[in-house]
């Protein structure tokens, strides 16, 4: 006993192994085991399609619908859009598009907006100078300037309207009952139309 600690056993060192390269190892089941792949970098560019250059105008999509016309075969159904455009410097218009494809009766949306460009000649501070009342259809909307960093203070269709045309520190109320986002448009357009340049 006394002489086995006296003597302690050697540490035997373990051989020194090559360690194989990392794509060499194999799991169980036969599969590389953290393998470094070489990954090719995304040459893909992104951004705005090169062939189609930026419209001068923004855009917004008010309304869509699928509308059917009733025939002798059955219905025939289309797409209906209405959107807005606008400069953001003081030039709105809305059109609507009526096509089989939806693509299609947004560019005729798109064209027709563009013939219906309104300019309006607005204060400094991109504002209007005083209150006015439209009423279009059934819907009847009340736009009110308001004091300079109040910012733009509306909802529904209007405030899209108020946006593309850059007007700022505003308020806009929908007083009709009327939910319809064309008409609600169409009463903002004709409000700001008594500040037409």
């Amino acid at each position: 006993m006394e002489e086995a600690t006296k003597n302690p056993i050697p540490a035997v060192e373990a051989p020194a192994t090559v360690a194989a390269p990392i794509d060499a190892k194999i799991d169980a089941k036969g599969g590389r085991r953290g393998s470094q792949r070489d990954f090719k970098k995304n040459t893909r560019r992104g951004g705005p399609r090169s062939g189609k250059p930026r419209s001068e105008f923004d855009q917004k999509l008010i309304s869509i619908r699928r509308v059917a016309r009733v025939v002798a075969g059955g219905r025939r159904f289309t797409f209906s859009v209405a959107i807005l455009i606008g400069d953001k410097k003081g030039s709105v218009g809305i059109g609507t598009g009526k096509a089989a494809d939806t693509a299609l009766a947004i560019e005729k949306a798109l064209r027709s907006a563009k013939q219906s460009m309104v300019k309006f000649a607005l204060t400094k501070t991109m504002s209007i100078p005083y209150e006015v009342e439209a009423k279009y259809s059934s819907a009847r909307v009340w736009i009110m300037p308001t004091a300079l960093g109040k910012g733009l203070v509306a909802g529904s269709s209007v405030r899209a309207v108020l946006e593309l045309a850059g007007i700022r520190d505003i308020t806009a109320k929908v007083l009709s009952g009327s939910k319809n986002q064309v008409n609600n448009a169409h009463a903002a357009i004709e409000a700001l139309s008594e500040f037409k340049a």
